[in-house]
This record gives structure tokens, C-alpha cells and sequence, in this order.
């Protein structure tokens, strides 16, 4: 089980999960930890034109590996990285047995990404330090979607591992905890660590789950969230502006109703 799990069940089973709730103002401060900023960079659209494509920071230049645990029915955004920045990718998922697609650029590892090296589990640093060669210093790119792993993830690996992302591109998973006291610590702690090295260059709301609503806050359950590293932000130019939903954003299901980023996630509302 993984942490995030844990939270939650531990929530569903305390008789204290309509009154141990997170305030107003706690979520508010939480959220302004995802507040996207202007990073001086375009957009990029990595991955297609639905689920499994991504807006990334046109600073792809230079990256040679991707880690991307989380494998699909479709690998578009590590093809995409293969054909048109000669980004090799190396994959996990300990729940398929290969990659959707043959690619000479793709290394798979039959394993979940996790907070432990065992079984069937292995950590981000051990997984790194197994596929980067010696002497490799460059930038990497993370693309993760592990359905609440990731928490476990981010708490395990140190600051010096995630600096070797020069972009970071997560689905977060469950986000409507944030109404709970207790799992609102445990959100921002992780947060809080992301926004000492990264800013928020970009958020899409996943339209797989309808928003969750408190407080008059709106909050979606499974967020993109891109990242990019403090040192790769340029000087804003003329004419920038945030700007949600952007407009190389896609429904992910395309059946369903779209949901649009609520305001106070990144204009300065009360």
C-alpha cells in the first residue's frame, strides 16, 4: 500500500472526517504552492491531442533521458521525444509485461515505482542511478502518472535526485484530500519541497473526475502539474500572460464535460 492509500483509508475509516476538515485559508495557502508562473518560455505540446499529451516548456534542447514510470496503452509522449528531440526514454510498470510500442529509444523495467528497492518495487534513485552512465551529469525529464504513487515518490527522493530534472511532468492523484486537515499537512509538506527548487510552469485539471467543492473552493482530484527547474526560468517578455485553459490544451476523455482550472489556483483572488 502506498502512502497516499494509507492517508486515505485511514480518512474513510476515522469518525472525524466530516469534522477534522482543512480551513479556508490552509487550502488557500496550499494552493498558492501550484500557482503557475510565467517562465519566459512557449509551450510545447508533447504526447498527441488527448490523455498521455502534455505542455512542456519549449526547453527541450539538451535532455537526453526521460524517466517515465506509468506505461499506458499508448507511449506518444516518449515517441514524441524520441522522433523530434532524440530523448531517450526509459520506462517502468511492474503491471505490463512491455511498452505499448517498439522503439529503439525505450528501455522498459518491469517494476512500480516507489518509496522502497523490493519485490516488485524500486526507488527513483536507484532506478536513475541504474540507467544514467557514469560520469552523466546532463538534465533529465520526468514524465510520471503512477496513480498516487508519486507521493510516495516525491517523499522518498532527495532534493539533489529531483534537481536532475530540468522538467518534471506529474499527474497527481486524489488532490481533493487537500479537505482534510490531516492530508493537507502531508500535501503541502510535498509541496512546499517541490517550490523550493521548481515553479509551476503549467496545470491542466484532469476531466476524468468532476472538480470537489468546499468552502466555495474547487478543487479537481487528478491534476497535470509541469514543473521547471528555477535555473531554466527566463525573463518574462511583452506580451506574456497566464492564460487557462491554454490553448494547446485537450479534454482528456473526450466524452466528458471539460473541466476548466478554477481561478483561485492561479489568479490572485481573495
Amino acid at each position: 500500500m502506498g502512502i497516499r492509500s494509507g492517508i486515505v483509508n485511514a480518512l474513510l475509516k476515522s469518525d472525524r472526517v466530516v469534522t477534522d476538515c482543512s480551513s479556508q485559508e490552509e487550502i488557500a495557502a496550499t494552493l498558492r504552492l501550484l500557482r503557475p508562473a510565467l517562465t519566459g518560455l512557449d509551450f510545447v505540446r508533447i504526447g498527441g491531442f488527448g490523455d498521455g499529451g502534455y505542455l512542456v516548456p519549449n526547453d527541450l534542447a539538451g535532455i537526453k533521458y526521460c524517466f517515465s514510470p506509468g506505461v499506458s496503452e499508448v507511449a506518444d509522449f516518449e515517441e514524441q521525444l524520441a522522433s523530434d528531440f532524440g530523448i531517450y526514454s526509459f520506462l517502468a510498470d511492474a503491471s505490463v509485461d512491455a511498452p505499448p510500442a517498439d522503439n529503439s529509444f525505450f528501455d522498459f523495467e518491469k517494476k512500480f515505482l516507489g518509496c522502497r528497492d523490493q519485490a516488485e518495487f524500486m526507488k527513483l534513485s536507484t532506478w536513475m542511478e541504474k540507467k544514467i552512465p557514469a560520469g552523466d551529469a546532463g538534465d533529465l525529464i520526468l514524465q510520471m502518472d503512477i496513480e498516487g504513487s508519486e507521493y510516495d515518490v516525491f517523499i522518498d527522493s532527495s532534493i539533489e535526485t529531483l534537481r536532475r530534472f530540468r522538467i518534471m511532468v506529474v499527474e497527481f492523484h486524489g488532490m481533493d484530500m487537500m479537505f482534510h486537515a490531516k492530508s493537507l499537512k502531508f500535501l503541502k509538506a510535498i509541496f512546499e519541497k517541490l517550490a523550493g527548487e521548481f515553479v509551476v510552469a503549467h496545470i491542466h485539471p484532469n476531466n476524468c473526475k468532476t472538480a470537489v467543492q468546499r468552502f466555495g473552493i474547487s478543487v479537481p482530484p487528478v491534476m497535470e502539474v509541469t514543473f521547471l527547474r528555477k535555473d531554466r526560468v527566463k525573463p518574462v517578455r511583452d506580451g506574456d500572460v497566464l492564460l487557462f485553459p491554454h490553448e494547446l490544451d485537450r479534454k482528456n476523455v473526450p466524452s466528458k464535460e471539460d473541466v476548466i482550472l478554477p481561478d483561485i489556483w492561479w489568479k490572485q483572488v481573495p
